[in-house]
C-alpha cells in the first residue's frame, strides 16, 4: 500500500478549512497530526485527512437526522 503524503494547501483544498483553523483544531486534537518531512516541512496522511472528512461527514448527517441527543 502506498502512503500519500498531502501538503497543507491540498489540505486546505480538501477540508475548506483555513490554515489557523486546522492548527487549532490540531492543538484540540480534533484533527489528525501532521508528520514532519524534514527541515520546516510537514505533510498529512492522505487516509488520516480522508478519515476525518468520511467522520465529518457522519456527524453532520446524524445530527441532521435527529439520531445524536
Amino acid at each position: 500500500m502506498v502512503t500519500t503524503i498531502l501538503r497543507l494547501p491540498a489540505v486546505k483544498s480538501r477540508t475548506g478549512l483555513s490554515r489557523s483553523t486546522i492548527y487549532l483544531r490540531i492543538s484540540n486534537r480534533e484533527f489528525p497530526t501532521p508528520i514532519s518531512l524534514g527541515g520546516r516541512s510537514v505533510g498529512w496522511i492522505e487516509s488520516e485527512i480522508n478519515e476525518w472528512i468520511e467522520n465529518q461527514v457522519n456527524l453532520s448527517r446524524n445530527y441532521e437526522s435527529g439520531d445524536i441527543a
